[in-house]
């Protein structure tokens, strides 16, 4: 195999675990934030253990480094919090949908780093996620728990296209592993005075669930996905990417018997399709 086909079955098998992450939040029996800050310990753990074994760089290169990981580990914590809140309260489905809104939302974040402006094309793809938005909310109640679920993906959305800009213009000079590395330590240790339920209560099934969720549904594929741009751009892996959502669908009916109403999958259709085209957008602009 060509080590580029082979860095897009490692691209596939990374966006096919991350989508398989969602699940965690209806399989385990704790809320977001303690799924957060444990699996985000065990995945730290993880990579350090790889970092070791592959004898790459732990340490940061200056101390501003250092404040940048916190920033950027303290974006991930709440990314991860409210993911796993959105979609325990509106479902996998829906919960995946509004947080996939963060590729539009990028675009007009970016704009506070670099000065530039959206083009009319960007107001259009956020006119359609709006449109995406509206149909998977179902009244304006934010005591309905869907409702709530779709405002909190949104806010994952945010704080995750946050973290991407910063990382991007600040610390994509060190390794995926390593990054990630910070980023869980981070968000593990910023979130751990709030856990609700202590390591020796948790059960061992969700003890087992949580070791499964840090290992394989997030030290690994980070580290495919890692490894994947040795060889492919990182717009090709945004493109893939926007099948995480299908994916994570895909799983959540196979396994949990989920099954989006229509309404639901022609708003996801309007976001994803939107995802798709900013990613696009990217992918042209950069290759011309």
């Amino acid at each position: 195999m060509q080590p580029q086909q082979q860095s897009l079955v490692y691209l596939h098998i990374a966006v096919l675990l991350f989508g398989g992450t969602a699940l965690f939040a209806k399989l385990i029996n704790l809320n977001a934030l303690d799924i957060t800050v444990y699996r985000a310990a065990i995945a730290g753990l993880a990579i350090m253990i790889l970092l070791l074994w592959q004898k790459k760089a732990i340490k940061l290169s200056c101390a501003k480094d250092y404040l940048i990981a916190l920033l950027l580990g303290a974006a991930v914590g709440i990314h991860w919090v409210t993911y796993f809140a959105g979609m325990q309260m509106a479902g996998i489905a829906v919960g995946m949908i509004a947080f996939f809104t963060y590729p539009v939302l990028t675009v007009f974040i970016e704009p506070f780093f670099n000065g530039s402006k959206p083009k009319v094309n960007d107001l259009l793809s956020a006119g359609v996620v709006i449109t995406g938005i509206y149909l998977l909310t179902p009244n304006a109640d934010m005591g309905n728990d869907v409702t709530l679920g779709v405002v909190t993906g949104v806010i994952s959305a945010f704080f995750f296209a946050f973290r991407n800009i910063v990382h991007k213009r600040y610390f994509s000079h060190y390794g995926g592993p390593q990054t990630m590395f910070y980023q869980t330590l981070v968000a593990s240790l910023l979130l751990c005075a709030f856990i609700e339920v202590p390591v020796i209560n948790i059960s061992n099934q969700d003890l087992g669930l949580l070791l499964v969720a840090g290992v394989i549904f997030t030290a690994t594929p980070h580290s495919l996905f890692a490894a994947s741009l040795q060889y492919l751009s990182a717009s090709t892996a945004g493109l893939i990417s926007c099948l995480q959502p299908l994916y994570g669908t895909f799983l959540a009916f196979l396994l949990l018997h989920e099954q989006p109403s229509l309404q639901t999958l022609l708003g996801g259709a309007l976001v994803i399709s939107a995802a798709f085209y900013e990613t696009w957008s990217v992918t042209r602009k950069h290759t011309l």
